[in-house]
């Protein structure tokens, strides 16, 4: 499938901030399910430069402006040629050891809820079996929390949504990761689009699943917020041990002004 991608991140600054510098996880790596046709990320007034890959195979960028600096409005535009995989993501360049990604965070750390959530899921499954295993994970998480946009923030930890029972996909991910970890299995938090499908599903645009290590396969993706693997619907941007280091855009800036986000995505079939 051919899908185009128009993504508009605006900040709006209540007064003029001296500095700006940006780290932008913007741009999809190729793998075999994944192929960009033409990718551009634009900026007026800013430099984007740096262009590096990191060892989880995540093409980095990095945005500086410097001020007087009103607003910043980061544009990216491109068309990615996507084929489904089953989730199994293959073909793709990365250096770092799996191992890395049983770690925890402040957004990851387990409760008591959810080791109950991950031990109940393992034992439903065959002993040895982790693929079975890790879709009764994802179907377990994807029980305990409803989808409700609005309910849960960026700071919403893995345990308060399990226990609000209520969240996004930020969320189902963040449960994943934690339940998976808490079991052995190294999980990781996968950044990327998701194209609405042809039966007017609804979700967000931007979007973000999950992706377990498994050893007779490799890294295959969870998306517990609709109950299924990655398809060709999807485009994987970045990686990271969770949300906030997988985020598209991280950045500081200097002055002290207060800033106003506004973000649209649209993300569409290429009519080519």
């Amino acid at each position: 499938m051919r899908l185009t991608v128009e993504h508009h991140t605006h900040y709006r600054y209540d007064t003029p901030v001296r500095y700006v510098v940006q780290s932008l996880k913007m741009t999809p790596a190729q793998f075999d399910g994944q192929k960009i046709l033409s990718w551009s990320i634009k900026a007026k007034g800013c430099v984007i430069s740096s262009e590096f890959t990191d060892g989880n195979g995540d093409i980095i960028s990095t945005l500086t402006a410097v001020g007087p600096v009103d607003d910043v409005e980061i544009v990216v535009t491109g068309e990615v040629e996507t084929t489904d995989m089953a989730g199994v993501l293959r073909g793709h360049k990365e250096r770092a050891f799996p191992e890395v990604f049983l770690r925890s965070t402040p957004m990851t750390k387990s409760s008591a809820a959810i080791r109950k959530l991950a031990e109940k899921a393992a034992k439903k499954t065959k002993d040895g079996n982790l693929l079975e295993r890790a879709h009764a994970l994802a179907d377990a998480v994807s029980d305990a929390i409803v989808f409700a946009p609005g309910t849960t923030d960026v700071h919403t930890t893995a345990a308060d949504a399990l226990a609000d029972g209520k969240g996004v996909c930020q969320d189902h991910t963040h449960v994943l990761l934690s339940a998976a970890r808490h079991l052995g299995i190294p999980a990781r938090y996968v950044s990327g689009y998701l194209f609405a499908d042809l039966h007017g599903k609804a979700h967000e645009a931007s979007h973000a699943w999950a992706e377990l290590h498994l050893p007779e396969l490799g890294w295959v993706g969870f998306d517990a917020a609709n109950r299924c693997c990655p398809t060709d619907f999807y485009i994987r941007l970045g990686s990271g041990l969770d949300g906030q280091v997988a985020t598209p855009i991280r950045g500081v800036h200097t002055g002290g002004a207060n800033e106003n986000l506004d973000v649209s995505v649209v993300v569409a079939q290429s009519q080519q």
